[in-house]
């Protein structure tokens, strides 16, 4: 897996999305609630393990590009195990980084939320979105 350089921005940029933060949490809570076998910690980072159901990988590679078009500070690698669809995430060595990376881990539970819900958690962890004025949908996290 290619992780980020600590100097990589830790900036959410979803300006080019096809979709919106409320559809993409939708789509996370989707995808947990119908194929999420396992989820655990790793050296580099965290694992989801799905059931490669048909159309799985597919969908799970399309996400994480996604993901990784808006968060340039994520890492991804997604592959096939038997039945199994696993997605590894990492970040750039960066403490809120980190921090956002324990939110995504805990995306299963979370991703039925809004995203206003999903700020004022990240908040009370000392995480904050901050909009670009000229732009609502950049997103900068400090």
């Amino acid at each position: 897996m290619d992780i980020p350089a600590a100097s990589t921005p830790i900036v959410c940029d979803m300006t080019t999305a096809s979709d919106t933060a409320q559809q993409r949490l939708e789509e996370y809570r989707y995808l947990f609630g119908q194929h999420l076998v396992s989820r655990a910690k790793t050296g580099q980072g965290i694992r989801f393990r799905l059931r490669a159901e048909p159309g799985v990988a597919a969908w799970v590679r399309d996400l994480a590009a996604r993901e990784k078009a808006c968060c340039a500070f994520f890492a991804f690698d997604i592959t096939v195990e038997g039945d199994q669809v696993i997605w590894d995430c990492a970040v750039s060595d960066n403490d809120t980084a980190r921090a956002i990376l324990e939110e995504y881990y805990q995306l299963p539970e979370t991703a039925p939320q809004s995203p206003e819900v999903l700020e004022k958690r990240l908040a009370s962890k000392g995480l904050h979105f901050i909009a670009d004025p000229a732009d609502p949908l950049r997103y900068t996290v400090g």
